[in-house]
């Protein structure tokens, strides 16, 4: 029979993992123009992060794409003991999009990180992540929009072993290893031994590109939902962790989506506001526009580094009941699978239905085409493309107007229904089956059916996701006594 104080010991355990996810932004290692960042700058962005009004300095952790100072050598990013110096988490970056030599001394940089820092960083350090949408690079959508050779699943796998190997039996040989791609990468089969390799998935995603689709900023929470749903589902029990999202503050109309202030602060509060402090979270971004403003631009600050931030930043009960309404509206349209493959020109295409969510309901779901003759087996994988506005990506911004690449699909469409508990204590999920069709111009239409299920709370899992589940832990050692 469990004691009071065992069971005490377990909620204060549940809410101190509830309230420790990840939350920061993501960090180029450049500027816009190229220049080099240094130390210096790295430290002025972290406590600009940390000092966000209405954020209750939550934001303390960066996201990194580069092991590296500088474009060549094996210097370890300065970041790192700008990280150091401010008490801020990290998820190191491994490039992997340019060779096997530049990897190399991505690794060696690794190597020599933990030689310099490794008695600095206990505790700091949330994960290392293996490439950065290499796969979509690798992809021919990729190579056609001109960007980085990228890298197949086979080399990625290689590449993890070689970090497993840097790491072992030093100060970082627990930290978690993965990779960050967009969602449609990881559902083609073709790349399913990279997710086994993995400690947990990376996911970018950002409906204001999804301009085939209702894109508006009123669907954003939708279409999110409905990529994340799709990643979960393949990645077994490994954890999805939010690598990259964002609205634009400013640029172009994409689809239906506009970019603005006004959206950008719906999308923080339907999309951003429920993942912090219960998954891990690395936001794009703190600042894009030095020395000028990309379009689009997704900073929440503007050219000045010490400026207000461009939006409410605040989670406040409001914005929680805002985006409660926004979730239960998007568990409808997100509920159901379908996909089908059509041949065309020695090409695959393929129409998707997605969903999870609760509560019950019916709706519709996305699809994706793919062309890649590795995906015509099943017709099951989806392509994104990166727009055209930031150029070539690196992780150092030379030729690009902010660090990181921006996703964007062509899709199809699909229907079907599905139910899952609405418990806030449990894990659920949805699952169905369906049929589709495409044409040559990317559109489709699919149909389908799903059931959801439920599954013991995270916390027994070892996975703490919210404070919930410290609920469940009392209710069951209750029961027992």
């Amino acid at each position: 029979m469990p004691s009071l104080s065992s069971i005490v010991a377990l909620v204060a355990g549940v809410s101190s993992a509830s309230a420790g996810a990840f939350q920061g932004f993501n960090y180029g290692a450049s500027y816009g123009d190229g220049t080099v960042k240094v130390q210096s700058n790295f430290e002025d962005e972290f406590k600009a992060a940390l000092n966000l009004p209405g954020t209750n300095k939550a934001f303390n952790s960066a996201r990194l794409y580069t092991m590296i100072q500088g474009e060549e050598g094996t210097e370890p990013i300065s970041a790192i003991p700008a990280a150091i110096k401010t008490k801020t988490s990290l998820l190191f970056g491994l490039w992997a999009s340019a060779g096997d030599e530049r990897f190399s001394n991505e690794v060696s940089a690794l190597k020599n990180t933990i030689g310099q820092y490794c008695s600095q960083l206990d505790g700091l350090v949330a994960g290392i992540s293996v490439g950065s949408e290499d796969l979509y690079r690798d992809s021919p959508t990729g190579q056609k929009n001109g960007e980085n050779p990228g890298a197949g699943p086979d080399v990625l796998v290689g590449y993890i072993k070689q970090v497993r190997e840097a790491v072992k039996g030093t100060c970082l040989s627990d930290v978690p290893i993965g990779h960050v791609d967009t969602w449609d990468a990881y559902v083609n089969s073709t790349n399913q031994p990279l997710i086994e390799a993995c400690d947990w998935l990376g996911m970018d995603t950002y409906p204001y590109f999804e301009d085939t689709k209702a894109n508006g900023v009123s669907n954003g929470k939708a279409l999110f939902d409905a990529a994340l749903a799709k990643a979960k589902g393949v990645a077994g029990e490994r954890e999805v962790w939010i690598t990259e999202s964002g609205w634009p503050v400013s640029g172009d109309k994409s689809g239906q989506a506009i970019a603005s202030t006004k959206g950008a602060r719906q999308y923080w509060v339907d999309v951003a506001c429920p993942l912090f402090g219960q998954t891990n979270t690395w936001w794009y971004t703190l600042q894009d526009a030095v020395p000028t403003t990309p379009s689009p631009s997704f900073g929440v600050l503007g050219s000045d580094l010490k400026g207000a931030p461009l939006y409410d930043l605040s989670c406040s009960k409001e914005a929680s009941s805002t985006s409660a309404t926004s979730s239960t509206a998007s568990s409808s349209a997100t509920s159901a699978a379908g996909s089908d493959a059509a041949k065309n020109g020695g090409s695959s295409s393929a129409g998707s239905g997605s969903g999870s969510g609760s509560g019950s309901g019916s709706g519709s779901g996305s699809g994706s085409t793919a062309t890649s003759a590795a995906q015509k087996a099943d017709g099951s994988a989806a392509s994104a493309t990166l727009t055209s506005v930031v150029g070539k990506a690196t992780p150092w911004g030379s030729g690009v107007v902010s660090p990181a690449p921006f996703p964007t699909y062509v899709s199809g469409s699909g229907s079907g229904n599905g139910t899952t508990p609405s418990n806030g204590t449990v894990t659920s999920g949805g699952s169905g089956s369906g049929s589709g069709a495409t044409s040559n111009s990317g559109s489709g239409s699919g149909s389908g059916s799903g059931s959801g299920s439920s599954s013991v709370p995270e916390s027994i899992a070892g996975k703490v996701n919210s404070f919930s589940a410290a609920v469940v832990a009392i209710v069951l050692a209750v029961g027992i006594l």
